[in-house]
C-alpha cells in the first residue's frame, strides 16, 4: 500500500490570527478531501496520515470528523497540550476513536529548545504510549537534543521526526543537524519523515541539493524507519504533488547503498502503515 504519511487540511474560517498568512497566496484557502483526491488518484498514492496543523483539541475532532468520511485517510495525528494538568485524561478520550493514531505538539514554534524534555509531559507521553499512539516531533535542529532526553527516557514510545527537523538545505550545511540526527537514529524508537524538505531548499529545489540529507537519512535510520510524506498543501509553497512523488523516486534510486524494492515499498508506504497501525477499509 503507498501510503502519504504527511499531509494537510484545513478551513480559513478556524484559523483566523493563525498561519498561513494571506501574503502565502498558494496556500491561503481551505484545502480538503475533494483538493487531494485527483493528486492522490494520480500518483496511485491509496491512503494518507492527516496531521494538525492548529494547537487546537477542537481541530483534531474536526479532523477526526473528516477522516470518518474519507475512505483513504487511515489515520489522524492530532494535538494536545502536553502540560496541560489534564493531558493525559484528554490524551484517553480521544484514542477512543480508532482513527487516532498519534499526536503533535507544535513545538517548533516554541522558543524553549528543550521544552519537551521537561517531566512535565511525561504523564501525556505515558497516556500515549498506552495507547499505541506516535509521537510526531515538529522540530528545529536546535531541539534535536531535548527531543533525545525525551526519547530516550520513553523507549516505548513511537518517535517520529516530521520533515528531517528541517535541515538547513538552502545553505548546505549538513552539521550539527547530521551529528544530533545520528544521535537520536541509535534509539530504535526514533523514525523520522522525508518530508518537507523542497520548502527548506531555498531556489535550489532539485536533486542534487536534496541528494546529501536524505543519504544521511537513509545511512542513519535505514530502510525500516523512513516514511515518506508530501507535506501537501504547505508543498504548494515550493513544488507540486506529482513532481515531489517523482523527485522522491529519483532520489530514493540515487541512494547507496542502493535500495531493494521491499526497501521502496517500505519508504513509501509500508513503514508508514506499521508505524501508524493503517489498515485498509
Amino acid at each position: 500500500m503507498r501510503v502519504d504519511a504527511h499531509q494537510h487540511f484545513w478551513r480559513l474560517a478556524d484559523r483566523e490570527g493563525q498561519w498561513p498568512p494571506a501574503s502565502l497566496a498558494a496556500i491561503h484557502r481551505d484545502f480538503g478531501p475533494h483538493d487531494l483526491a485527483p493528486l492522490l488518484q494520480a500518483t496511485g498514492v491509496e491512503a494518507t496520515v492527516l496531521v494538525q496543523s492548529l494547537p487546537s483539541v477542537a481541530d483534531t475532532h474536526w479532523m477526526l470528523s473528516v477522516a470518518a468520511e474519507t475512505p483513504w485517510v487511515l489515520g489522524v495525528v492530532g494535538w494536545v497540550d502536553f502540560k496541560a494538568p489534564d493531558a493525559a485524561e484528554q490524551i484517553e478520550t480521544l484514542a477512543r476513536n480508532p482513527l487516532l493514531k498519534g499526536l503533535r505538539p507544535m513545538l517548533q514554534d516554541l522558543p524553549d529548545n528543550d521544552w519537551i524534555a521537561d517531566r512535565a509531559c511525561d504523564a501525556a507521553a505515558e497516556a500515549m504510549q498506552r495507547h499505541g499512539l506516535v509521537f510526531d516531533a515538529l522540530v528545529l535542529p536546535r531541539q534535536l537534543r531535548g527531543l533525545r532526553r525525551f526519547a530516550s527516557r520513553h523507549p516505548g514510545l513511537s518517535i517520529v521526526i516530521d520533515h528531517a527537523a528541517k535541515p538547513f538545505i538552502a545553505s548546505g550545511d549538513v552539521e550539527p543537524w547530521f551529528a544530533d540526527m545520528t544521535t537520536l537514529a541509535a534509539l530504535p524508537n526514533v523514525h523520522c519523515k522525508v518530508s518537507g524538505l523542497l520548502t527548506e531548499a531555498g531556489e535550489r529545489r532539485d536533486a542534487g541539493a536534496l541528494q546529501p540529507y536524505v543519504q544521511a537519512l537513509w545511512v542513519i535510520f535505514g530502510p525500516g524507519r523512513l516514511l515518506w510524506g508530501s507535506d501537501w498543501p504547505v508543498l504548494n509553497l515550493a513544488g507540486d504533488y506529482a513532481g515531489w512523488w517523482q523527485l522522491a523516486h529519483e532520489l530514493a534510486q540515487r541512494l547507496y547503498p542502493s535500495p531493494q524494492p521491499d526497501d521502496l515499498r517500505a519508504l513509501f508506504g509500508g513503514n508508514a502503515a506499521r508505524l501508524y497501525h493503517l489498515e485498509p477499509c
